[in-house]
């Protein structure tokens, strides 16, 4: 039985900004098909650039990254690759229905099945009531559905959640939990980034940490626990970055 590619295969990526700020050396990451998999690390360790990498949105200085066994510069890949983006960056002249139309039809998908596609999405994440409203009348959590939404719209394989609870309340939390869940159970392969330590301690499988631009250590949860002798995440987290102890 042949075994499938990895979802992500990042060899010795390096990135160097045009300021000459380093934000990436020599960074190797497998992940698995079907992972749900965790990036932890301060704002400026380089995860962004790393998502950027993988989803074609940058230059890279050297090195190579694979989506599927695919270069993440071609069609395949990047067909294969669903981005909700910690930033809201939603069309200010859309609709909902209209954000997830167009976002279809960019992916190659034909009219007639973009709209139920679209359909599909808004009854999946509640946006019923809200589908004929323009963006900027939606409230902050209504927004981050929508993100989701319009990640999931052209049935990635690999799916790329950045921050993507930042800013919501406990329930919509739990709700998007559920949802992300049911998603990976289905078999998505999910690479989340999030400041809320629990969240990718209860949803992730494994968990690597990224510090000044270099992976420094690749677990489970309970692995990194033993390995820095913490109680939580949160500890482990703390020692890794060698932050003060609060």
């Amino acid at each position: 039985m042949l075994q499938s590619a990895p979802a992500l295969e990042i060899r010795e990526l390096t990135k160097r900004y045009d300021d000459g700020t380093l934000a990436l050396e020599d960074t190797d990451l497998t992940v698995p098909d079907g992972a749900f998999f965790g990036l932890l690390g301060p704002n400026g360790a380089g995860k962004t650039t790393l998502i950027n990498a993988v989803c074609n949105l940058i230059r890279v200085t050297s090195g190579e990254v694979l989506v599927f066994g695919e270069p993440a510069d071609t069609l395949a890949a990047r067909r294969s690759v669903g981005l909700a983006e910690q930033d809201i960056n939603l069309d200010r002249f859309l609709t909902v229905e209209e954000t997830l139309v167009y976002h279809g039809g960019y992916f190659g998908m034909a009219g007639d099945e973009a709209r139920a596609r679209a359909a599909d999405m808004i009854e999946t994440f509640d946006l019923r009531a809200k589908a004929d409203v323009r963006t900027p009348k939606l409230s902050g959590g209504m927004r981050r559905r929508l993100l989701l939404a319009r990640a999931l719209m052209h049935r990635p394989r690999l799916v790329i959640l950045d921050e993507p609870t930042a800013g919501v309340d406990f329930e919509l939390r739990q709700e998007l939990w559920t949802y992300i869940r049911r998603l990976h159970e289905e078999g998505t392969t999910i690479l989340l980034t999030t400041h809320y330590l629990e969240e990718a301690e209860t949803l992730c499988e494994e968990i690597a940490l990224i510090r000044d631009g270099e992976l420094i250590a690749r677990d489970t949860a309970e692995g990194l626990r033993e390995r820095y002798g913490g109680n939580t995440l949160a500890d482990v987290y703390v020692k890794a970055m060698g932050m003060p102890v609060p």
